[in-house]
């Protein structure tokens, strides 16, 4: 029975897991723009770009750029605005695409380090929130870049909202009182 009542709990932990992560969005930075430099002297095209948008801890950003003609540092507010990337980044990708997952709450700041890249631009500040998406994404925008595994028709957003780590909490705790 013991061993039953455990295979049973490791089943239920596993489908929570799974349920779970498959709510997470994967969003393609600039959209077709990808990660370069803003074209027209646009310096706030990433942060237009942003604002409609509500990222999740679990969600993934896909900086898509050319290899070896731009790169992305994660970097703090103070580098952020000052647009000086040689402070000690937090990370740095040098190869295009970069796929970086925001696996905690707050603030993300992300510049391309390429002299007079960044004061061109190409910089981006994210802030990660736990809960539901509030917002949809904008029309000729999904939170799921074309082509890439995980995208919702028309984009739809799956995100590791709150409400589905509740549910699966619930499940969990009901599952652990039935079987011990």
């Amino acid at each position: 029975m013991k061993i039953i009542s455990m295979a049973a709990l490791v089943a239920v932990v596993l489908a929570s897991n799974v349920l779970q992560s498959t709510y997470a969005a994967t969003y393609t930075v600039g959209d077709t723009a990808g990660w370069t430099v803003p074209t027209g002297g646009n310096t706030e095209f990433y942060d237009n770009w942003a604002d409609n948008k509500n990222f999740l801890v679990g969600d993934v950003l896909v900086f898509n750029f050319v290899t070896g003609a731009h790169n992305v540092e994660e970097v703090t507010e103070a580098v952020y605005d000052s647009c000086n990337g040689t402070n000690n980044p937090i990370s740095t990708h040098n190869t295009g695409p970069a796929r970086i997952t925001l696996n905690r709450l707050g603030e993300y700041h992300f510049i391309c380090s390429v002299p007079g890249h960044c004061t061109a631009g190409q910089k981006l500040s994210v802030d990660v929130r736990n809960g539901p998406r509030t917002a949809a994404p904008t029309p000729g925008s999904s939170p799921n870049g074309p082509g890439i595994p995980g995208s919702g028709p028309n984009g739809s957003p799956s995100s590791a909202s709150s409400l589905v780590a509740a549910v699966s909490l619930a499940i969990m705790s009901i599952a652990l009182v039935l079987l011990c």
